[in-house]
């Protein structure tokens, strides 16, 4: 099991691409099987299974099989691994342009004074 901050690397790497995009929007509706995702993809299935690939190997899908059939489903926790990361930012850069913001009326009042003066 990579550590965090390996498996945030990896959730990143995997949402870079439109199509594994895609593939984790319709895996938030329900579980599908390899051939119902791929059916909106103009590609070969190999291809588009190293897609599933990159999207396990980070575990953001797992699979099942039943018969003869693949079926995928989403498993949240990576990406709210992502969500978190991405939430601690916001915080931080809000933080910082709140500050930045009070600095800069602070120098504006401060310039409106010594106008006055």
């Amino acid at each position: 099991m990579p550590n965090q901050l390996e498996r945030l690397d990896l959730v990143f790497q995997a949402l870079t691409d439109g199509t594994r995009r895609a593939v984790i929007q319709h895996l938030s509706n329900s579980p599908a099987s390899v051939s119902d995702l791929a059916k909106p993809f103009a590609m070969a299935l190999p291809s588009f299974m190293q897609h599933l690939s990159v999207l396990e190997n980070c575990e953001m899908v797992r699979s099942e099989k039943s018969g003869r059939v693949r079926v995928y489903h989403l498993t949240p926790g990576p990406l709210k691994v992502a969500e978190l990361w991405i939430e601690k930012q916001r915080s931080l850069w809000e933080t910082r342009l709140d500050q930045m913001d009070e600095y800069l009326l602070e120098l504006k009042e401060r310039a409106n004074e010594s106008k006055i003066k």
